[in-house]
């Protein structure tokens, strides 16, 4: 039992530089660069032998300590809204990948809507030393993103806006995938379109995408009519379901255009429910691998969530901002990838003559 004690204690033992410097017979200052951003200062053999020895003695390097010693962390923080979207999955991804291409670690956290976890977070990555901040969430904890910004910590906002926060956003352009997304439903030949949309909750991508939606349909009177429903409360699937009865009994050529990821399932789920899968028009925001799928193939606008987590890499490398020392706004156009819900249910367009 004793011997099992002992032996337990020295696998928790934290194995020192000294340790590693003795074992490679090698001065702290040798290992020290190693670690650090002077490694290249170092012989081919002493590089060797300072990684066997790491390795050897399962040495891990303690990076708070390291970057109260005025060491670079080299750890990225990410504070998302909701980990289960499609939507952040993806971008998320992007974002990690950039990562590991410039040598960071994302160190990734979960806010699940929740403003003081947000808060919390944001607090528990600051005390970790992070090098910068990625963030996709409800941006409603203002106060604690002007501290960050006001200590000079590089922060990116993606798929969103925070008034009063002068930072770099990165994300989808917004009126550019609506204008998209109606000139494809007009050449269909269709004539009303439901605008379906979660909850606005002051999130700004949301609210530009129904801001573009009412805009471009004024300015197609006469060729598109639309009207807006916005899945809130405890009734949202029958209040969906009943509008899309009405849709499809009102409206001879209807059309549905979802603002993401998943109000497109609800929507789709809606539709099965009617047995009106093939009997309407869909598009929506977000590809995703089941779109191709569902209905002949559901018509996406496509973000391109790669290019949008490379940017807010890039970005935070640059201190927070877009390369000319200002912060700004950068967006990316979506992309059309027509399929069978809209143009298997295309309407012969209406003729002048």
């Amino acid at each position: 039992m004793d011997r099992a004690r002992g032996a337990l204690a020295q696998r928790s033992k934290r194995i020192t530089i000294h340790e590693v410097a003795e074992d490679a017979g090698v001065s702290k200052t040798s290992v020290s660069r190693y670690l650090g951003e002077e490694r290249k200062l170092l012989s081919e053999t002493l590089q060797t032998r300072i990684e066997a020895s790491i390795a050897r003695l399962g040495f891990r390097p303690d990076r708070i300590a390291s970057s109260l010693r005025g060491r670079r962390t080299r750890l990225i923080g990410m504070v998302v809204a909701d980990i289960t979207n499609p939507y952040t999955v993806m971008m998320m991804h992007g974002v990690e990948t950039a990562c590991r291409r410039l040598g960071y670690t994302l160190v990734v956290c979960n806010t699940d809507r929740d403003t003081e976890l947000e808060r919390k977070h944001l607090e528990v990555l600051r005390a970790y030393s992070v090098e910068g901040l990625v963030i996709n969430t409800l941006g409603q904890e203002r106060e604690t993103l002007q501290q960050l910004v006001e200590e000079g910590l590089p922060i990116v906002l993606v798929d969103r806006q925070v008034e009063g926060i002068d930072v770099l956003t990165v994300g989808l352009d917004n009126r550019q995938a609506i204008r998209l997304g109606l000139d494809h439903l007009a050449e269909c030949g269709f004539e009303e379109v439901l605008y379906v949309t979660e909850p606005l909750a002051g999130i700004s991508s949301r609210r530009e995408r129904v801001e573009a939606f009412e805009t471009q349909i004024q300015a197609r009177s006469g060729q598109l009519t639309g009207a807006l429903l916005t899945l809130d409360g405890d009734h949202q699937d029958q209040a969906l379901i009943s509008r899309l009865e009405r849709l499809l009994r009102e409206s001879t050529a209807p059309a549905v255009f979802c603002a993401n990821a998943p109000v497109t399932l609800r929507v789709c789920q809606a539709l099965d429910r009617l047995g009106a899968l093939k009997d309407i028009g869909l598009i929506a925001i977000d590809e995703q691998d089941w779109s191709a799928l569902v209905a002949g193939g559901i018509t996406t606008l496509a973000q391109p969530t790669d290019a949008i987590g490379e940017a807010a890499m890039t970005a935070l490398v640059q201190g927070g901002h877009d390369g000319g020392g200002e912060p700004s706004h950068r967006v990316f156009p979506a992309t059309l990838k027509p399929r069978g819900s809209t143009t298997a249910r295309a309407k012969p367009m209406h003729s002048n003559a």
